[in-house]
C-alpha cells in the first residue's frame, strides 16, 4: 500500500507519535507500506521552522534522510499535473499547502493520511 502523509502526520510520527491513531501507526510501521511525503510538506515544514513556529531537534535534512534510510520514506515531487489539478478542486479548503496535497492525492490516486476532516470533503481517500 502507498500512503501520502499529511504534513502534521509526518511530524507527529516523528515527534509526537501519541497523537497518531493506532491504525495509522500500525499501517506506517508495516514494511510493505510505502510512505510518501510531498515536497509541499517539506516546504511547509521549512517555512514554519524558519519562522520559529516549529522547533526541530535536528535539521529538516537530517529528519528526512533518517526517515528515508530507516523507513523507506519517498519524496513526492510537485509535478505540473498536480498544479493544474488545483483548478478542478472545490473551494472546501483555503490552505494552499493542503490544497496541493489534495491535488497530488487525487492525481496520483493515493490515500491521504490526515486528521483534517475538511480534507474528507474532497473526492479522495483519507485514512485516520
Amino acid at each position: 500500500m502507498r500512503l501520502l502523509l499529511d504534513t502534521h502526520v509526518f511530524l507527529w510520527i516523528n515527534l509526537e507519535p501519541e497523537k497518531c491513531s493506532e491504525p495509522v501507526l500500525r499501517l506506517c510501521r508495516q514494511p510493505e507500506t510505502d510512505l510518501l511525503l510531498s515536497m509541499v510538506s517539506v516546504w511547509e515544514i521549512q517555512i514554519k521552522h524558519q519562522l520559529g513556529k516549529l522547533p526541530l531537534a535536528v535539521s529538516l535534512r537530517q529528519l528526512l534522510e533518517t526517515n528515508q534510510a530507516d523507513y523507506g520514506l519517498q519524496l513526492l515531487p510537485i509535478q505540473p499535473d498536480h498544479v493544474y489539478a488545483l483548478s478542478t478542486l472545490p473551494d472546501h479548503h483555503r490552505d494552499p499547502f493542503d490544497r496541493l496535497l489534495i491535488a497530488q492525492a487525487q492525481t496520483e490516486s493515493l490515500p491521504l493520511v490526515t486528521v483534517d476532516r475538511n480534507i474528507g470533503r474532497y473526492a479522495i481517500s483519507t485514512i485516520w
